[in-house]
């Protein structure tokens, strides 16, 4: 009997790491501009070199039924910033149909954008690189999309950006500010960024981050075990619930946390999802 449970248990495990499922989340914005009311924002985050089917067919296939505006990869595409392994990354942007604005922010597993050669020039480095020549656009500038009278902008919370100060100096009252991060920015450093007069955090109307995995193990009744946050007691272990994936507000912050479609080899023989579906997430903007 026992046998059998634990059995049936491993199948339907190895099973549900290979499928996919979309994660359809509707954000209301205070004053959304007729021009952006329905825009959609697909997020994909932390593959971590996970294939779907030969090639990505199964992910691709999920991604081109959408309609959308914008893709936002969210960090993590490899496993290790030292990985070579492209192809579970180029073969997905490969078969992607609408590649019109796909926006990208590295995560801790992905190798630093820049490199400083032995001669102190400064170059991308080779995977960046890549996804650059199948459309990708790493978002270390402010990103602007135009809609009629509005704009909707993109900006990088983890990277030092020149222009920012003046770019959100300049937003109009019906301009959207969106921040990509890998991570989640929790409760507490919103109050400290809050609380900063020179910083422009409260400018934002949302964050859209991964990196938890929806807490890669999941236990029936009592949900993610751990996610890997440091500005939580012991280290992120029995996190508050609420903060693992999905959509919250905290004094005015939306942020919505994706928990992505790979797993972590940070514990080599952890290395999969427990009721836990791989997942893409499609984000759409709404009147409040």
């Amino acid at each position: 009997m026992v046998l059998g449970l634990c059995c049936l248990i491993i199948i339907y495990t190895f099973w549900d790491n290979k499928r996919i499922k979309i994660v359809e989340q509707v954000i209301k914005i205070d004053d959304l501009p007729r021009e952006l009311e329905g825009f959609k924002i697909l997020q994909i985050s932390d593959l971590h070199e996970k294939t779907f089917g030969s090639k990505q067919e199964t992910l691709i296939r999920k991604i081109n039924s959408i309609n959308y505006d914008v893709i936002a990869l969210t960090g993590d595409l490899l496993s290790n910033s030292d990985s070579e392994n492209y192809s579970p990354t180029y073969d997905l942007l490969d078969g992607i149909k609408n590649k019109e604005h796909i926006l990208f922010v590295p995560g801790n597993t992905d190798p630093i954008p820049y490199l400083v050669n032995p001669d102190r020039s400064i170059s991308k480095n080779t995977f960046l690189l890549g996804m650059e020549d199948r459309g990708v656009h790493l978002l270390d500038s402010v990103y602007t999309i135009d809609k009629g009278n509005t704009s909707i902008y993109f900006g990088d919370f983890d990277i030092s950006i020149p222009d920012t100060t003046s770019q959100l100096a300049k937003l109009e009252k019906d301009d959207l500010f969106v921040i990509l991060n890998h991570y989640p920015i929790v409760d507490k450093r919103i109050d400290q960024l809050n609380q900063d007069p020179h910083s422009y955090f409260s400018k934002n109307d949302l964050i859209i981050a991964g990196h938890y995995h929806g807490g890669q193990i999941r236990v029936p009744f009592v949900g993610a075990l751990f996610i890997p946050e440091p500005y939580y007691a012991n280290n992120g272990l029995f996190p508050p619930q609420d903060r693992v994936k999905g959509l919250w507000e905290y004094n005015g912050t939306k942020q919505y946390v994706s928990a992505g479609l790979g797993s972590s080899n940070a514990i080599p023989f952890l290395k999969f999802r427990f009721l836990n579906t791989p997942e893409i997430n499609l984000l759409t903007l709404r009147k409040k």
